[in-house]
């Protein structure tokens, strides 16, 4: 769909938006320059309140099209606010309706963005959408999308065109419901067990997540942004998994970031991948380093998104990245949602009022704000005279250059016939599907397996209709030949904060009462046990007592089932260690992947299982090769 409210024809013939309105088509409206001819040619038009909509990237609920003067979702603004006064034009969307609705929205507030006066169009950006994990803070379920395991579950079958693969189906189910940035991908390193992030890494290895992440970038991207692009931010720079006893940095207690195994540069690897392979934006954590040194200098103890050694020094110089610095949510306001306070993730700088968290982000490097709306305190500090109009413009040329690069300013809306057909297509579906399958990793028992059919089932943890289809249900362990049972990898239940209650943090061990109930189940009846992980679980009170353990990483019953009865074979490995205790857990070291003695099960362990019919090899937990991948033939 194209609005012809302002297309216009130049006197030569060229077909362009004329977005300020006034009938003749400037050089930022000229489809035949180049993305730098264009922004250079738009900065100096902009007014300071252009320029301050820019440098906010926030949070939008999906409303009903056309319907610009609702609030939706947790945003107090409405769309109207946010896009034609305060000029923000960088939104973030959560929940979505269908896809021929969420495209009438899209729309419908590209026209919104129309009337404002440059005619600057809106980027509509996403946290992943594709798999399982339901987290406004982290992921979203896939709904009318296809679904697909969680990156884990991708780092579990280690295979680098699967991950293209599952990039060029987010890109184009992303391209048709008008969704041109993505929050994502993640690539932190897995390496403390007790962190609540890391279902959307590529687990624990550095060259592993290096090689994904240019899989994926690629996949998005192309070799440079384009219309057909869907621009990327990459996370959590500099990477974020070695929290302190692996507390979140969401949280006050969480916000340290240690790394007492000297492994910094390890965590650096997948960033230097991506920065390679032309990511479009780059995010800082929340964390702030604590007692870490560069180049022999210590690092100042403030959060990444205000640590100018991190952005300006590491990132930019040595680095040599200049695409968007795009911080994390939340850095400047403390704010309450649903009775619960939300403080501002300003670790270090508390003590600053937000005007001064505001010029303290801009003097570290970053060159957006991430989940703020703070236009006015921009607005202040160029008023003072103490923000630098050219600091603002480098960060408004690099903003302005995506959006040019992506074709928005000549076309960004969407066609909603081919948003119902391109969004959760069956091939898409099938897919991800089969990638569910054998993402699944076998951790003992593979010589029960497949499954033979015809079996009596009881379950616990999984639909008895979906059970139906591969056995007979029964209500009874002691009538059945089997049971299967689903877990999700124990955490401790919080929820003093906003948010806190959907991050899995805490020990790994499981409730007494969880072990007691399979232990006596598996008296009864042979069990088989599968645990999601969306980080490590300790499983020593279920080895030798569960007939068959399986580890999953975002896999719907019926895929379980498919790859338990053989008719799509698992293929996961262990995407890190799963250790033997929590004591192990306490005294590893949080920036070193493989950290804990002992472990149960490690890195790049999986058994192989025979096809049905075929003689069945006991394969032993798989050595992991130098990558952290199982060696060949496992």
């Amino acid at each position: 769909m194209t609005s012809t409210r302002r297309t216009a024809v130049s006197p030569d013939g060229t077909r362009f938006r004329d977005l300020d309105g006034d009938g003749v088509m400037a050089p930022y409206e000229d489809p035949r320059l180049s993305a730098e001819e264009r922004t250079a040619d738009l900065l100096p038009r902009l007014s300071r309140q252009e320029k301050a909509g820019l440098l906010f990237h926030t949070i939008i609920g999906v409303g009903r099209p056309g319907e610009h003067d609702e609030p939706a979702g947790v945003s107090p603004y409405t769309t109207r606010e946010l896009v034609g006064e305060r000029l923000v034009n960088h939104l973030n969307v959560h929940t979505l309706p269908t896809a021929r609705e969420t495209a009438q929205w899209v729309n419908a507030v590209q026209e919104l963005a129309e009337q404002t006066p440059h005619g600057i169009p809106v980027t509509l950006s996403t946290d992943p959408r594709h798999g399982f994990t339901e987290n406004s803070g982290v992921s979203l379920e896939a709904g009318s999308l296809s679904q697909w395991p969680e990156s884990l579950g991708l780092a579990a079958i280690g295979d680098v065109q699967r991950v293209a693969e599952f990039a060029d189906v987010v890109r184009r189910e992303y391209l048709a419901l008008g969704l041109r940035a993505a929050l994502h991908p993640q690539v932190d390193l897995a390496t403390e067990p007790r962190w609540g992030r890391q279902g959307q890494t590529f687990g624990q290895d550095a060259a592993l997540s290096s090689a994904f992440v240019t899989a994926f970038l690629r996949g998005m991207q192309g070799e440079h942004l384009g219309p057909a692009s869907v621009a990327c931010t990459t996370k959590h720079f500099p990477g974020g998994g070695p929290q302190a006893d692996g507390e979140d940095p969401h949280f006050p207690y969480g916000r340290a970031q240690v790394y007492p195994g000297g492994r910094f540069a390890e965590h650096l690897e997948p960033f230097r991948a991506a920065i390679a392979a032309g990511t479009s934006a780059v995010m800082p954590y929340y964390g702030m380093p604590v007692g870490l040194e560069l180049d022999g200098e210590p690092v100042e103890e403030v959060a990444f998104g205000f640590n100018r050694q991190i952005l300006t020094g590491l990132l930019r110089e040595q680095l040599g990245y200049d695409g968007v610095v795009l911080t994390d949510w939340g850095l400047v306001t403390d704010i309450e949602l649903f009775g619960k306070p939300f403080p501002a993730k300003a670790w270090g700088v508390e003590h600053l009022s937000p005007v001064d968290r505001v010029a303290r982000v801009l003097d570290a490097g970053a060159d957006q704000f991430g989940g703020e709306v703070r236009t006015d305190l921009v607005l202040e500090l160029l008023a003072d005279g103490r923000l630098d109009e050219r600091r603002v413009d480098e960060s408004v040329r690099r903003l302005l250059l995506v959006k040019v690069r992506l074709g928005l300013f000549d076309d960004p809306y969407v066609d909603e016939d081919a948003a119902e057909q391109v969004v959760g297509a069956a091939p898409f579906r099938a897919a991800g599907h089969r990638t569910q399958a054998e993402s699944v990793t076998v951790l003992a028992g593979a010589a029960e397996l497949p499954l033979a059919p015809g079996r009596r089932l009881y379950v616990e943890g999984v639909g008895p209709e979906v059970a139906a289809g591969y056995g007979v249900v029964v209500d009874d362990p002691a009538d059945a030949d089997l049971a299967l049972v689903r877990l999700q990898a124990p955490f401790e239940p919080r929820d003093r904060y906003f948010l806190e209650a959907m991050f899995h943090q805490g020990s790994l061990d499981f409730p007494a009462d969880v072990v007691e109930r399979v232990t006596a189940l598996a008296a009864q009846v042979p069990v088989v046990l599968d645990v999601t992980l969306d980080r490590p679980a300790v499983l020593t009170p279920f080895d030798g007592v569960v007939t068959v353990l399986t580890a999953s990483y975002g896999c719907s019953d019926t895929a379980l089932l498919d790859a338990l009865s053989g008719a799509i074979a698992p293929r996961g490995r262990l995407p890190f260690e799963l250790p033997r205790s929590m004591a192990a857990v306490r005294a590893s070291r949080p920036d070193v992947p493989s950290d804990t003695a002992d472990p149960l099960y490690p890195v790049g362990a999986g058994q192989t299982v025979a096809p049905a019919g075929r003689g069945r090899e006991h394969v032993t937990a798989a050595p992991a090769s130098s990558s952290g991948r199982a060696a060949p033939g496992s």
